[in-house]
C-alpha cells in the first residue's frame, strides 16, 4: 500500500510539473512571437516584467528548495519511513563540490512527493492570465517546431534525472528547477532550431525570388517609413488601381517572411504592379527584403524616433531606411520633403519630392479640416487639382499627396485620381473615425509614435465636443520614452477636455507632462486597462456635447 501511494505521488508530482511548465511555456512562447522571435527584445521583457515572472516560479522554487533542503540537510526524510532505498547526496561531498555518493541510500517519502506537488500545483493558479489576450499566439509552423524541440529537450531532461539521480531528493529538486527554465525554453528551442529554421526560410526566400524573376513586367513598389507607410500604401493601392491590376502586401506584412509570404502566395502574372511595405526593427532589415523584390522605384514617408529599443539611434534609422532607396539604379526615389531627416539625407537618386511646401515637385495647399473630411489643392509644375477626401486631418493629406506623386508619375491623371481620392476610406486602426451615436471614436490603436501622436492631437482640437484622450503613451523609444511621453502630456493638455492614461507604471510621464503644464488633476484619470478607460469614458458627464473619444495607441500583449 505504502509502495502503491508512492507511485501514485511520483504520478502526482510529475503531473503537476508538466501542467504548471507548460502554462508557463505557452505564456513565454506567446511574448516571444509578439517579440519577434528576438532573445534580446525578450530579455528586454523579462527585465520590464520582473514582478510577474518572479511570481509565475515562486512556489516551483520553494518547492525545489524544500526538495534539496530534505535531501541535503536532513540527510533523510522529514516524516518518516520511506520504500525506496535509493541514491543519497552526502553533506560533505555535496558542499565540496563531489556529486554523487551512491554507496549510501537515502530513501524519499511520500510527504516530500505531495508538498512539492502542492505547491507546484499551487503556483499554476499564478500562471494565468489576469485579461484575455489581445492578440493569441498563433500556432504556425516555426512555433510548432519550437514545441516540438521543447518537448524533446523537456523529456530528455526528466528522463536523464531520473536514470542518474533515481528517485532521490536531488531528483525531486532538478525537476522543480527545471520548471522555471520555462522562461527560457522558447529562446533555448529557437536557438536549437536555428539551422533548420535557417533552411526552411531559405528556401521560402529563394522560390520568392524564382516568382519575382519570372515576371519581367512587374513593376515593384517599395514603401517605408518610422510612421505612415501602412496608411500611404493603402492610398496608393486605391489610386493605381484606377487603371493598373495591382497587388499590394496585406495589413502590416512588412518583414522578411511577410513580403515572402505574399509573393508566394498571392502575387501572379495578371499584376502590373506590387506595392511591398518594408519594415525594420535594425540595419540590414530593409535592404534584405530589397534583395528580394528587387524594386524598380521605392518611397520614404518619414523618419524619427521609432524602435529606438533596437535601433540604439537615430542615425541608424536614418541609415536603414535609405536602404529602400539606395537599392534603386533607374527608377525614382519619392521623399517627403516635409520630414527634416528624409530632407537632410543626401542621396543622388532620382528624387521625387513632395510635402506642403511650393519648393517641392508634389505639394499640397489650400487645406480645410472638418469633422466631415478634408479638402486640398495638388501642384505639380504648372498643374493644379482640387481633391477632397473623407479622411480627416493634415497628416492624412501628407500621405495622399504622396500616393498621388506616384500614381501620376506612373501615368494616372489628376482628374482620373479625384474619385479615388474621395473614395479613401481609413486604414483600422489608424485615425478610423467611428461614429457611436452619442460618441465618436478615432481609432488610432496602431503602434503610435511622437509626430504621429501630436498629429493625432492637432486633429483632434479640430473636432467640436467633448475631447477626451484615452493613451498609454508610445514605447520602443529607449532611453528616451519617459521624455517623450511627458512631452505628449503637455501636448494633450492642449487639445483635451480629459485625459485617460491606461496602465499604471505607463501613464507616469503622462501625467507628470500634464500637472507641468498645469492641467486640472480633476480631469485626468488613471486606468488599469483599456476596458476600465472606456468605461470611465461612459461615466464622464459632458454637459450635453458630445464625446470625441481618441484612442491613441494600443499596446499589445508583450507591454
Amino acid at each position: 500500500m505504502t509502495y502503491a501511494l508512492f507511485i501514485i505521488g511520483y504520478v502526482v508530482f510529475f503531473l503537476a510539473l508538466l501542467f504548471s511548465f507548460g502554462l508557463n511555456f505557452v505564456h513565454y512562447m506567446h511574448m516571444f512571437q509578439l517579440n519577434s522571435y528576438s532573445a534580446e527584445e525578450q530579455f528586454h521583457w523579462i527585465k520590464n516584467n520582473f514582478k510577474d515572472v518572479a511570481v509565475r516560479h515562486i512556489f516551483p522554487l520553494i518547492a525545489a528548495l524544500f526538495a534539496l533542503f530534505s535531501c541535503v540537510i536532513m540527510n533523510g526524510t522529514l516524516f518518516g519511513e520511506n520504500p525506496l532505498g535509493v541514491t543519497y547526496i552526502d553533506k560533505e561531498h555535496f558542499f565540496s563540490n563531489s556529486m554523487i555518493d551512491v554507496s549510501v541510500p537515502y530513501k524519499v517519502c511520500t510527504w516530500d512527493l505531495i508538498i512539492c506537488s502542492f505547491l507546484i500545483i499551487l503556483g499554476t493558479f499564478f500562471c494565468k492570465r489576469k485579461q484575455p489576450a489581445k492578440k493569441k499566439l498563433v500556432f504556425t509552423p516555426r512555433v510548432i517546431r519550437m514545441c516540438v524541440t521543447t518537448v524533446i529537450v523537456y523529456g530528455l531532461v526528466c528522463a536523464l534525472a531520473m536514470i542518474f539521480l533515481s528517485a532521490s531528493g536531488f531528483n525531486l529538486f532538478v525537476l522543480c528547477l527545471w520548471q522555471i527554465f520555462s522562461l527560457c525554453m522558447p529562446m533555448i528551442a529557437n536557438f536549437i532550431n536555428k539551422p533548420v529554421e535557417k533552411g526552411v526560410n531559405n528556401h521560402y526566400i529563394n522560390d520568392a525570388k524564382r516568382i519575382i524573376s519570372e515576371l519581367p513586367d512587374l513593376t515593384v513598389i517599395g514603401i517605408t517609413g518610422s510612421y505612415g507607410k501602412t496608411s500611404t500604401k493603402f492610398y496608393l493601392n486605391k489610386l493605381l488601381s484606377a487603371k493598373y491590376n495591382v497587388l499590394m502586401t496585406p495589413e502590416s506584412y512588412n518583414t522578411t517572411m511577410g513580403v515572402v509570404k505574399t509573393v508566394r502566395g498571392s502575387l501572379n502574372a495578371t499584376h502590373e504592379y506590387f506595392i511591398c511595405e518594408m519594415g525594420a526593427k535594425g540595419v540590414g532589415e530593409i535592404k534584405e527584403i530589397c534583395d528580394i523584390v528587387h524594386p524598380k522605384h521605392s518611397m520614404i514617408t518619414s523618419i524619427g524616433e521609432q524602435h529606438l529599443e533596437t535601433f540604439k539611434s537615430v542615425d541608424n534609422i536614418i541609415k536603414t531606411k535609405f536602404e529602400i532607396a539606395d537599392c534603386i539604379t533607374d527608377g525614382m526615389v519619392f521623399l517627403n520633403y516635409d520630414n527634416k531627416l528624409i530632407k537632410e539625407h543626401k542621396t543622388d537618386k532620382n528624387v521625387i519630392s513632395y510635402g506642403f511646401s511650393p519648393e517641392y515637385e508634389y505639394y499640397a495647399d489650400n487645406i480645410r479640416v472638418t469633422a466631415k473630411g478634408t479638402s486640398f489643392t495638388v501642384h505639380h509644375g504648372g498643374e493644379s487639382e482640387d481633391f477632397s477626401t473623407k479622411l480627416i486631418g493634415e497628416h492624412n493629406v501628407q500621405n495622399i499627396v504622396g500616393a498621388i506623386a506616384v500614381a501620376n508619375k506612373l501615368g494616372v491623371s489628376f482628374e482620373e485620381l479625384k474619385m479615388p481620392v474621395h473614395r479613401l476610406e481609413a486604414v483600422p486602426h489608424r485615425m478610423q473615425i467611428l461614429d457611436k451615436g452619442n460618441s465618436v471614436v478615432i481609432d488610432d490603436a496602431f503602434n503610435s509614435n511622437p509626430a504621429g501622436a501630436k498629429a493625432a492631437l492637432d486633429t483632434l482640437a479640430l473636432m467640436e465636443g467633448y475631447r477626451i484622450l484615452v493613451s498609454p503613451g508610445m514605447v520602443d523609444l529607449g532611453e528616451r520614452e519617459y521624455e517623450l511621453n511627458k512631452e505628449f502630456g503637455k501636448q494633450a493638455a492642449k487639445a483635451c477636455d480629459f485625459v485617460i492614461a491606461v496602465g499604471e507604471k505607463r501613464a507616469v510621464p503622462i501625467v507628470d507632462g500634464l500637472k507641468e503644464v498645469g492641467y486640472p488633476e480633476e480631469k485626468t484619470f488613471v486606468a488599469q486597462n483599456l476596458n476600465e478607460a472606456l468605461a470611465k469614458c461612459d461615466m464622464l458627464k459632458t454637459g450635453g456635447l458630445k464625446k470625441i473619444i481618441l484612442l491613441e495607441n494600443d499596446l499589445p500583449d508583450n507591454y
